[in-house]
């Protein structure tokens, strides 16, 4: 079997607030302190790996002597959405944030929008994704117009009924939207959001996301790619990179498929790396504002943690890490502005190292191209070193 980097991106598993969460709103944030202290989810395997053992922690569960390496992550970036977060782990750090709208989108935009895409639209504004449905979704079945929102992310997402609108056109919107949002109105991604039911409260969202996301500038995808690696991505990690870099990939939906998705590609024979997001933490449960569905998720991972690391290779490496916050016991349902946590072990890696407090996400892009004997020209430095036995 190849040699592997397993990079899983727990989506919003943050561990405590950064020094500029203030300046976002997001003062005393901490997404893992809260859950844990509040439901006291059993993360054995977790905690084994030194979770617990992480500065800053504000949870029990420190060992004297962790299997893993452990640490933080402070993000450099400007912003606390998906797109940023990946990207500074992949190597990039962005000095501007993508644009939002909390007001909704400006009406000459939506003006050209509706004239592309040969339909109307309902909405425009800021609202949570399942409440919008039940505001107008009967609407959308009666006239065939577009539900289109946002959030307190860089996004613009668009709402349909798969009886009303199908699929294909759906996504077809979507990338017209993408071509008009440039400029000052370029988000971070444009989302479509398929859903099926008949009346408001039996409105369900499928599985069948997509999201477009702005182009990346060079990350350690295309790095990898270039150097003849795999660069297998599993969920929504081909469209937060536009598909830049990533040579294979597994559009699983929700956390238990992303993980069946994960297992099958760590049984295939390649030699690169894996890179998986689990949205359900962030998307089902931190937005929802679900602090116990959030820790019985935590739990689900942790049992099938071991399977994880049964199944790597002598020379693999498994780093587990977050893309930002997003603290259901926090105010309101956005995402946080947080330090990530970093979990690093292999069968043949050093255990019980302290990382320490990364200085950017990036230093994941830096150890991974470390790993593999490249050179590094993007941000972040390489804790590689650190953990290689």
């Amino acid at each position: 079997m190849g040699k592997k980097a397993v990079l899983i991106v727990l989506d919003s598993v943050g561990i405590g607030a950064l020094p500029d969460a203030e300046a976002y709103g997001d003062a005393g944030a901490d997404t893992l302190g809260h859950i844990i202290n509040t439901c006291h989810p059993a993360l054995p395997n977790l905690m084994a790996l030194g979770l617990g053992n992480i500065e800053g922690a504000s949870f029990p569960g420190a060992r004297a002597q962790s299997a893993g390496c452990f640490g933080r992550l402070r993000e450099v970036s400007a912003g606390k959405d998906t797109t940023t977060g990946h990207w500074e782990i992949a190597g990039v750090q962005l000095s501007r944030p993508f644009p939002t709208f909390p007001n909704g989108f400006p009406s000459d935009f939506l003006a050209r929008f509706e004239a592309a895409v040969g339909r109307g639209t309902l909405g425009n504004k800021p609202a949570s994704g399942t409440a919008i449905l039940d505001e107008l979704g009967e609407e959308h079945i009666a006239t065939g117009k577009l539900i289109v929102y946002t959030s307190a992310d860089s996004v613009f997402q668009i709402a349909a009924n798969e009886a009303v609108v199908p699929l294909d056109e759906l996504y077809r919107d979507c990338e017209i939207a993408r071509g008009l949002l440039t400029g000052d109105l370029e988000v971070g991604r444009v989302i479509a959001r398929p859903f099926v039911g008949e009346h408001a409260g039996g409105f369900t969202r499928t599985g069948g996301r997509r999201d477009f996301s702005a182009l990346p500038p060079t990350t350690m995808c295309d790095l990898l790619a270039q150097a003849g690696l795999t660069v297998y991505g599993v969920g929504k990690i081909e469209d937060i990179f536009a598909h830049r870099g990533i040579t294979q990939s597994n559009h699983a939906a929700g956390n238990p498929a992303c993980m069946e998705a994960t297992f099958a590609a760590m049984a295939e024979d390649f030699t690169g790396l894996l890179f998986v997001n689990l949205v359900d933490f962030d998307m089902v449960y931190g937005h929802r504002r679900d602090v116990e569905g959030y820790a019985r998720a935590l739990e689900a991972f942790d049992r099938q943690l071991p399977q994880i690391q049964e199944m790597m290779g002598e020379e693999d490496m498994l780093i587990l890490t977050a893309d930002h916050g997003c603290d259901p016991c926090h105010h309101g349902s956005d995402h946080t502005r947080e330090h990530t946590p970093l979990l690093v072990w292999g069968k043949g890696l050093r255990a019980g190292i302290d990382l320490g407090t990364r200085q950017t996400y990036a230093d994941i892009s830096a150890s991974v191209l470390d790993f593999f004997g490249l050179q590094n020209p993007l941000k972040g430095t390489s804790f590689y070193p650190s953990v290689r036995a």
